[in-house]
Order: C-alpha cells, then sequence, then structure tokens
C-alpha cells in the first residue's frame, strides 16, 4: 500500500535529548575504524540523531523498516557539533512520489542544541519498496 501523500509537510516530534559526549564519538569513530582524537565530532554524527527521528517517523507511520532502502543521506552545518551538547533532532516529510510501485521519501531533520539553536539540518532520501506481487 503507498505511503499517503497528506505526510508532505507534516513534522514529526522532536527525539528526546541526546547527550553528545566523547565517550559516544569515540565509539562513533570507533565503528568507522578510526581513532577519535578530541575536538569536534565527524561530519557524519548527526545520523546518530536522524536516524532516531526516522525510526520514530517509521513507527507513527506503520512503515516497516525492512521495506527501506536508504537513497541518499546529506548534511548542512551551521557549527561543528563537539562533546558537551545536548541536540534534538525534528522530521518534516519534504516530499513524496510514487514510482513502479515504490514510494520515494524526503526527509529533512534540524537538530538543533539545548538552546534550541539550528546545529545541523539534515535530508535524506528513503526508498520504500512495494509489497512483492
Amino acid at each position: 500500500m503507498p505511503v499517503d501523500q497528506s505526510l508532505v509537510g507534516r513534522v514529526f516530534p522532536p527525539t528526546r535529548p541526546y547527550a553528545v559526549t566523547e565517550e559516544a564519538v569515540r565509539t562513533f569513530v570507533a565503528a568507522t575504524g578510526d581513532e577519535y582524537a578530541g575536538g569536534p565530532a565527524p561530519a557524519t554524527f548527526p545520523i546518530v540523531l536522524a536516524f532516531d527521528a526516522m525510526n520514530a517517523f517509521l513507527a507513527a507511520e506503520a512503515i516497516e523498516l525492512h521495506r527501506i532502502v536508504h537513497g541518499e543521506q546529506r548534511f548542512a552545518y551551521e557549527r561543528p557539533i563537539v562533546p558537551g551538547d545536548v541536540l534534538t533532532a525534528t522530521l518534516t516529510v519534504s516530499s513524496l512520489r510514487q514510482i513502479a510501485g515504490n514510494d520515494i521519501i524526503g526527509t529533512t531533520s534540524e537538530i538543533t542544541d539545548d538552546s534550541g539553536a539550528l546545529v545541523c539540518s539534515t535530508s535524506a532520501t528513503l526508498v520504500h519498496r512495494g509489497a512483492a506481487s
């Protein structure tokens, strides 16, 4: 069943506050096969929050994760993310189209600090595979 077009423009509740710690950044960097030498988090670190926001969106709309193929991810920064930041992500469905029985879902997540200032925005393209015939 296709995803409902009325989702375009819908803003989902923000994620729970996420405290960025050196240990969290170190663990993230280690997962990429590198070592963390201190300083700002890597450019892809906001995926931690964006993924939480995406999972909440999928759960709220009863979209099965096993039908999702991640098509694209982009990050636009206002400032680096550093240990000590407390961040939340708010996801908006920015576009939706159907191609060959699949839903192409565009999302944008704004990642803000505990003062409400924008730190980073992310955009993702998700392909929701249609049911097998």
